[in-house]
């Protein structure tokens, strides 16, 4: 698809890009304090299931498991593990959602994909199927159904160096000051 605009238009699994996303979702709701660590020991098992990680961290804070991309400790921390209650797909969709996933961000061309944050009803309507905490757990690594553009990522990624404002991406070719003269950037 070689007129495809994938900034705007491609949607893609976001991956490890969303972490921080959920550490922000979990933090605020409480879920964990920026001192509770998670012991990773490579992977963790619900039943029968096995959900690994890309190696064994040890114990994990958020900063290090930001740091390292630590599987287990989003794992807990979105579908919950052992002592940590987990934020569950509702709380990480509320927090998604309000960085901008799921909705087009608005910029000025003529079209945009909204890419894609899934809940239990939105699996049940689509799929047929109900919600299970797998389904939670890879979310909370960007995986799974979740889908974003890659302006969508962009202006996240934004928002979390700026101070968590939002801005709605614009289009120019040129900045002027209020007496008319180009600014150079």
């Amino acid at each position: 698809l070689p007129l495809l605009n994938r900034v705007t238009n491609g949607e893609y699994p976001p991956g490890s890009t969303l972490k921080m996303s959920v550490a922000a979702a979990a933090l605020s709701e409480g879920i964990i304090t920026p001192e509770t660590t998670v012991s990773d020991s490579g992977a963790i098992s619900i039943g029968a299931w096995t959900f690994r990680d890309w190696k064994t961290h040890g114990a994990v804070d958020v900063r290090k498991a930001i740091a390292e991309s630590c599987d287990v400790f989003f794992y807990s921390v979105g579908g919950g593990y052992g002592n940590i209650s987990g934020l569950g797909m509702d709380k990480m969709k509320k927090y998604n959602d309000l960085f901008g996933f799921g909705s087009p961000t608005g910029i000025d061309l003529p079209s945009e994909s909204s890419g894609l944050i899934p809940d239990p009803e939105w699996k049940q309507r689509k799929i047929g199927e109900k919600w299970y905490i797998g389904d939670s757990y890879h979310c909370s690594i960007g995986q799974g159904f979740i889908t974003a553009t890659p302006l969508q990522l962009a202006n996240y990624t934004a928002s979390l160096a700026n101070g968590g404002i939002l801005f709605t991406p614009k289009i120019v070719n040129r900045i002027k000051n209020p007496n008319g003269q180009e600014i150079i950037m």
